[in-house]
């Protein structure tokens, strides 16, 4: 018997009821899971102890009391606003019913629908402007405070102006109502289960997902680079790559990256992996890929991290290759130890180990830190160390919470519209998914490295660091250097990059390239998106120096290349893994790398194990045979 067009729809329509009914049966079992641990959360977090954690709070009441000290200047900030908003509104209204009335003057990618530029919304967008500029200057123009006060209020000010935007809720953006009314509210329902799921998933907490764990696997799609783990200590893996040219440069190279994160931002894809550009150019290249410690670590200092780390891996590729020197890059906090180590050297006699220094966006004269300052004063590392105290080490997540901070619209409101408003999951995206691979900081070694560094920066003193029993003296340092810094970095800005730069006593050339702390370096040739600037001599500031430098199209890299390669020797038969009865660990990333926080099981916490580092010795380096 033929089907009816009014069955085939009762049986669309019983098939839709069917698919909610399971959906709601879905969300009623995560809801459930998600709020017992929400609960059990909110009941740890009420027998903790309650601490203003960064002093947040006590820079706003310095703030209030400043502000109202003035009600002059506070009823003339209220009056202005009022007046803006009138003149908006006249605007507005003048020309109703037509679209795009009035012309946004600030280009935000948040608003880049083209819905926003309609009549209703566009007004809706330019009253959030308006607001958020008035705020912004009246916390810009209080007087009397003290510059950590006023960095604080100007953060936490730009946060709770983000936050509020009108694309992060349902009824002001336009997009999200387009999507309900074309899905019957299916977005919010689908929303609203990514919600719960991100809250079960964070044991109470809310951990938004920016991307499918699942979508990458190391090895196969990102770090696919074929290598192999010669050597590997308590705290890192060394990572040495098959060659692929005939010959190769007689000097290696190795890559020391921030073991705040995983070393593979240098091994995403073929077609933008520093690590295989530099290996075709005929580097030999190595890279430490450091261990996501536990609780087992929490000994570990700073001090280890050098002995075991890079001084351990030149030991490791002098004794392999029978060379003299290795050329040696360091990324961010890996490039602050490398300055740490060209210091230790050249006090040890050392220095001719390297023969020569790349840095990677990085910090070596602290004194103005950025955004990241406000984390990381004194009442900030008081907080951490307490949390590290009874774990051994500071959990992956919160570290990664602080960085999201310094850039929330695009690391969190953009996938809470994503995730929750239009009920989307989250593209696969390898940028992303590197991102969230959050690794873990050694109770000891990270509270040494904030109060050194960031509160005393003593790094830039001769002689004030102490280091595995040798004072740091980077003045002495003759060692050629080239630092590549980024134009927009909020981890390591630029300007900071630059003053550590000057510290150095050999020849140094500094090149600012565009972009920020990762789009900035991971821009290969191919690619051209990104500027960079060059300038002979560090001798004026840093503004004076961007004013007079030479701008070129694209990529650093070929830069960096004609740097490099007048301190990389001659040229010698590539070196093949596993040749001369070298051993072979397991290939690579390797272990290290691959012990990811967010599928694996929790940590162990602290113990208190026997340091195994070795007392370091004042060796020369092995002499060259071949």
């Amino acid at each position: 018997m033929p089907t009816s067009k009014k069955d085939e729809q009762l049986a669309t329509t019983q098939m839709d009821m069917n698919e909610w009914l399971s959906l709601w049966n879905e969300i009623t079992e995560v809801g459930t899971r998600a709020t017992q641990a929400y609960v059990s959360h909110s009941v740890a977090k009420l027998n903790e102890e309650q601490t203003d954690d960064i002093g947040a709070t006590k820079a706003f009441s310095e703030f209030a009391k400043h502000l109202f000290s003035n009600p002059e200047k506070l009823s003339e900030a209220a009056s202005n606003y009022w007046k803006d908003q009138l003149e908006l509104w006249q605007e507005w209204l003048t020309n109703s019913g037509e679209d795009a009335p009035t012309k946004t003057k600030k280009r935000d990618p948040r608003f880049r629908n083209e819905l926003w530029d309609t009549w209703l919304f566009d007004y809706v967008k330019n009253a959030y402007f308006l607001a958020a500029g008035h705020l912004q200057d009246a916390v810009k123009n209080v007087d009397g405070l003290d510059e950590s006060t006023s960095q604080k209020v100007k953060f936490f000010t730009k946060q709770y102006i983000d936050a509020l935007s009108p694309t992060n809720f349902a009824a002001t953006n336009p997009e999200v109502l387009r999507t309900t009314l074309q899905t019957g509210g299916r977005n919010l329902v689908d929303g609203y289960r990514n919600l719960l799921r991100d809250i079960a998933r964070g044991e109470g907490q809310l951990a938004i997902k920016m991307v499918d764990p699942n979508a990458f696997e190391l090895g196969k799609n990102v770090a696919s680079t074929p290598g192999a783990v010669v050597f590997q200590n308590d705290l890192m893996q060394l990572i040495q790559y098959a060659p692929r040219t005939p010959k190769v440069n007689s000097t290696p190279l190795l890559i020391v990256p921030p073991w705040i994160n995983k070393y593979y931002i240098l091994d995403l894809r073929p077609d933008n992996s520093f690590i295989k550009w530099a290996i075709e150019q005929g580097h030999t290249v190595y890279v430490i890929s450091w261990v996501n410690p536990d609780g087992k670590l929490a000994h570990k200092t700073f001090d280890d991290y050098l002995l075991e780390g890079p001084l351990a891996a030149l030991d490791y590729i002098e004794k392999t290759n029978q060379v003299e020197s290795t050329n040696v890059i360091g990324y961010c906090l890996g490039g602050t130890l490398t300055a740490v180590m060209l210091g230790w050297l050249r006090a040890n006699n050392q220095a001719e180990r390297v023969s020569s220094a790349t840095f990677f966006t990085t910090m070596i004269d602290f004194e103005n830190p950025g955004e990241l300052g406000v984390f990381v004063d004194a009442e900030g590392i008081d907080t951490l160390e307490k949390k590290m105290a009874t774990r051994g080490f500071l959990e992956g997540s919160e570290m990664a919470s602080t960085f999201n901070l310094l850039r929330a619209n695009d690391l969190i409101w953009s996938f809470v519209i994503n995730n929750y408003l239009l009920g989307k999951e989250p593209m696969p995206f390898d940028l992303l998914f590197w991102n969230s691979d959050a690794t873990r900081m050694p109770a000891k070694m990270h509270s040494f490295y904030l109060r050194q560094m960031y509160i005393h920066n003593r790094l830039r003193e001769p002689g004030a660091l102490e280091i595995a029993g040798t004072r740091i003296d980077l003045s002495t340092v003759t060692t050629p250097t080239y630092f590549i810094s980024t134009r927009d970095d909020h981890i390591a800005p630029w300007k900071s990059t630059f003053a550590g730069a000057k510290l150095f006593g050999g020849d140094t050339t500094f090149v600012l390239g565009g972009s920020g702390h990762i789009a900035g370096i991971v821009n290969p040739p191919t690619v051209e998106k990104y500027c960079h600037w060059t300038n002979a001599g560090l001798s004026h500031d840093a503004n004076t120096w961007l004013e007079t430098a030479d701008e070129t199209p694209g990529s650093w890299w070929p830069h960096w290349k004609n740097w490099v390669s007048k301190r990389a020797g001659k040229k010698v038969e590539a070196r093949k893994l596993g040749a001369n009865k070298q051993k072979i660990i397991e290939e690579a990333p390797g272990t290290y790398a691959k012990n990811r926080l967010d599928v694996t099981a929790k940590p162990k916490t602290a113990s208190k194990p026997k340091s195994t580092r070795k007392t370091p010795t004042k060796r020369k380096p092995a002499k060259k045979t071949s």
